[in-house]
């Protein structure tokens, strides 16, 4: 199914509406939403909330939007926010965390994205002591991006969930691809949500919706993100057009990931035949591929020039990293086509 002649692996953001989305937008009932009255933008927030199992959320533009109203509500200024040492918020969201909000960020190792409570405990600050920063919570993420959407487990939340209420620390969940990890852990997006004061998801990785997330919470938080979002220039006027893409996004492309698992599978089975390449099928649990250059010579930007030639976009992704994405655009023809691509530019 390549699209206009591609087969497009760069992300799952690259997706074209649906037939059903553009119906959608064409018939969405519309209001002002800045002044409250976009009855499709309410119907959206309200299922998103429902799904996610909390009790409020706000349709934004962006899921780095999200994040950063997050760790503004969540009052962070000028003390530490524990995260991973590679996630999207310190890495891929403009510095925002330090530069927007005036957080200061703490980051964390670890081996796929699971941040260990032993370390979480060694990196706290308490309050009180007048030369160091407090720390103010905690940032998740889950499936994690820069370990090829690795998911962290229930029981691997809810422990950092109870560390973070015994130290009195907000915990938020960058969920941008959580229906993912939900589908991988055989869980719902809720049960996920659960263990988390804040979650932020995005409908336009891997549900197809064009533009927008979103980010729940408790009610009196929600009110708060609706000030934050518009400080942050992100309130909307007629975005029930948006919001009704958003609506299809979730009642109907959140239960189609699997396809998506599956034809990642595929990809990485194919790959780890390549001599020039490394990759371990067995990491990958959802949508991503991260593939690594293991013969000499082999430099990220050149390869994907290589690949493109064959009509397959991938993404550099670090130093000797590429990174591919599987989403509703990509069937199994564009895998096929896709190992054929990376055998000829390798061989």
């Amino acid at each position: 199914m390549a699209y206009q002649g591609w087969s497009d692996f760069r992300s799952d953001t690259v997706t074209r509406p649906t037939p059903e989305m553009y119906r959608a937008m064409t018939e969405a009932e519309l209001g002002d939403d800045v002044l409250g009255d976009d009855p499709t933008v309410k119907e959206l927030e309200e299922t998103a909330a429902e799904m996610i199992g909390k009790e409020a959320a706000v349709f934004v533009p962006s899921g780095t939007m999200g994040n950063t109203i997050a760790l503004k509500v969540h009052d962070s200024r000028g003390r530490e926010v524990l995260l991973e040492e590679k996630s999207h918020v310190l890495l891929f969201e403009a510095g925002n965390i330090g530069n927007l909000i005036g957080a200061i960020p703490h980051p964390l190792p670890s081996k796929t994205g699971t941040m260990r409570v032993s370390d979480l405990a060694a990196a706290y600050k308490a309050p009180g002591n007048m030369h160091v920063a407090p720390s103010a919570g905690i940032c998740l993420e889950n499936s994690h991006n820069y370990h090829g959407g690795a998911v962290v487990s229930l029981a691997d939340m809810q422990a950092m969930s109870a560390f973070a209420r015994e130290k009195k620390l907000f915990l938020h969940l960058d969920g941008a691809r959580v229906f993912n990890a939900a589908c991988a852990l055989g869980v719902s997006a809720a049960d996920i949500a659960a263990p988390c004061d804040s979650i932020m998801f995005c409908l336009s990785k891997g549900l197809s919706a064009p533009i927008g997330s979103i980010l729940a919470g408790k009610r009196d938080f929600i009110a708060a993100a609706r000030l934050a979002r518009k400080q942050f220039g992100g309130a909307l006027r007629q975005s029930g057009i948006l919001a009704a893409c958003g609506l299809v996004a979730l009642k109907v492309m959140s239960g189609r990931l699997a396809e998506d698992h599956r034809r990642a599978r595929r990809l990485a089975e194919g790959l780890a035949a390549v001599a020039a390449l490394r990759i371990d099928p067995d990491q990958v649990q959802t949508n991503i591929i991260i593939v690594e250059l293991a013969a000499k010579g082999l430099e990220n930007v050149a390869v994907c020039a290589e690949l493109k030639k064959e009509g397959v976009l991938a993404l550099p992704f670090g130093p000797g990293r590429i990174r591919m994405i599987t989403h509703k655009d990509i069937d199994d023809a564009d895998v096929e086509r896709a190992l054929l691509a990376w055998k000829k530019v390798t061989a």
